[in-house]
């Protein structure tokens, strides 16, 4: 049992890059995490850590080790949660990230349902637009676009991530008609910033059939956030360029309509994110497929196409 406790100590270490770290996913001290390392260490004759006082990094030896173990590991691992369950039911704590407003206009809506049918889960739901390292913080999932795919992890595609041209109805009318992109070149643009390089993104419109064209539209205004660029543009102050899960409430009420309703954004997909393992927790199992179902059920794959 201390050779599998050395085991855990060391692959927790080596995916955070730190004792300290681990220690705290583990609930011990960062002693005890060194001491149990060291002692696998001397058991094995090689080192598997270059320590320093401001990093931590796997030898070569240390990385052989590491890939050799890390998936079996994780496997055992998850066989032992799955048996510890509550009653033969998934257990234990459910650590998701999701983007803030699409978490909270899609994912928690869902909650009440799912903890019904698995009350022994305990939610631990993580709002951030930024993407996370998902095995390296412990996350069990994440459900975003545009995530690079790192070793290890693998996507479920739950929709497609498109985006599209809004303003509000009397905007519209108090001005020529736009019929094709080169009208747009006289609107009030309300443009997307992005939150991680805060660059201003000028995406191509595609055309349901006919192909591409620039977005040429003059600035008004920049947001960094698709949600708010739909508020303002239902002030009637301009054009928004905005995720289509965003606009969908104030689409279905008219408060804005589609501009250029045949051409659309292409930003990719909207994804599940989860760690690759042969055997998953059974936590993060009924969570993917609950999801899944959901998205299936509530037609939002649908949706969310902007054709």
């Amino acid at each position: 049992m201390e050779s599998f406790s050395s085991i855990e100590c060391f692959v927790r270490s080596a995916e955070v890059g730190s004792f300290a770290e681990a220690a705290r996913r583990l609930s011990l001290t960062p002693a005890a995490v060194g001491k149990s390392v060291a002692k696998l260490e001397a058991r094995m004759g090689v080192r598997l850590f270059l320590r320093s006082t401001r990093r931590l990094a796997l030898t070569e030896a240390g990385q052989r080790f590491l890939e050799e173990v890390g998936a079996s590991f994780s496997i055992i691992q998850n066989a032992i949660a799955n048996l510890a369950s509550a009653e033969g039911q998934p257990a234990g704590t459910l650590k998701v990230s999701v983007g803030t407003v699409f978490g909270r206009l899609y994912l928690v809506p869902l909650l009440g349902e799912f903890l019904s049918r698995y009350p022994a889960i305990t939610p631990d739901w993580h709002f951030d637009n930024r993407q996370v390292d998902l095995i390296g913080q412990g996350f069990d999932a994440a459900i975003g676009g545009g995530f690079d795919l790192p070793l290890g992890v693998v996507a479920r595609k739950l929709a497609v991530a498109h985006r599209v041209l809004v303003a509000a109805p009397e905007y519209l009318a108090a001005r020529p008609a736009i019929s094709h992109p080169d009208d747009l070149h006289a609107a009030d643009g309300i443009l997307i910033r992005s939150p991680q390089t805060g660059r201003v993104r000028r995406w191509p419109l595609t055309h349901r059939v006919q192909g591409h064209s620039a977005l040429n539209i003059k600035v008004r205004m920049t947001l960094s956030d698709s949600e708010a660029a739909c508020a303002a543009a239902e002030q009637g102050l301009g054009i928004a360029l905005v995720s289509m899960p965003f606009a969908l409430g104030y689409l279905r009420r008219g408060s804005l309509v589609r501009v250029l309703p045949d051409w659309y954004v292409d930003d990719g997909s909207i994804s599940l994110y989860y760690a690759e393992h042969k055997l998953l927790p059974g936590k993060t199992r009924v969570f993917i497929d609950y999801v899944i179902e959901q998205f299936a059920a509530r037609g939002w794959g649908r949706a969310f196409s902007a054709v």
